[in-house]
């Protein structure tokens, strides 16, 4: 329950009144040649403060300090990510999402970060950095080493 309401507070409270949209956030892989990565999904505020997590890929917790900006950013509390978590992502493989987030979001310095990991390969934190910005929707992003590119449509 508790995280059902950290995800209530990050996608919609931030409005006053409830105003969200539903936001698909897709990732594609690169063919980085090893096993499925892992993936998490999180917003910080315009001071690049922690302001919650939208998506975990991989549920193995053993992992999650691999996600180093993440893990720093969230102390490792699993209470982060409890009920939004899936498989790990695989070599050119895409992980594709719809979520609702508050309209809050959106113009207003808050930026969407990836950190993503692959066991036996280099991590690579905050593969993908992105303002969320209403212009910014449908314009590709590309990652750093594991992501060839991210983008959101809403």
């Amino acid at each position: 329950m508790k995280t059902l309401l950290a995800v209530l507070a990050l996608t919609t409270a931030l409005t006053g009144p409830v105003l969200a949209r539903p936001v698909t956030l897709t990732t594609n892989m690169t063919q980085y040649g090893g096993d499925g990565a892992y993936l998490a999904l999180y917003v910080t505020d315009a001071q690049g403060t922690y302001a919650g997590s939208l998506w975990m890929a991989g549920g193995k917790s053993k992992y999650y300090t691999h996600l180093s900006d993440w893990y720093r950013a969230t102390v490792g509390n699993p209470a982060e990510i409890n009920g939004i978590t899936g498989a790990s992502v695989g070599a050119g493989r895409q992980l594709k999402i719809t979520l609702d987030l508050a309209d809050a979001l959106f113009d207003a310095g808050y930026q969407l970060h990836i950190d993503a990991s692959v066991e036996d390969m280099r991590d690579s934190p905050s593969e993908v950095v992105v303002p969320l910005t209403a212009s910014g929707a449908g314009q590709p992003v590309s990652g750093r080493r594991y992501i060839r590119d991210f983008t959101y449509d809403m």
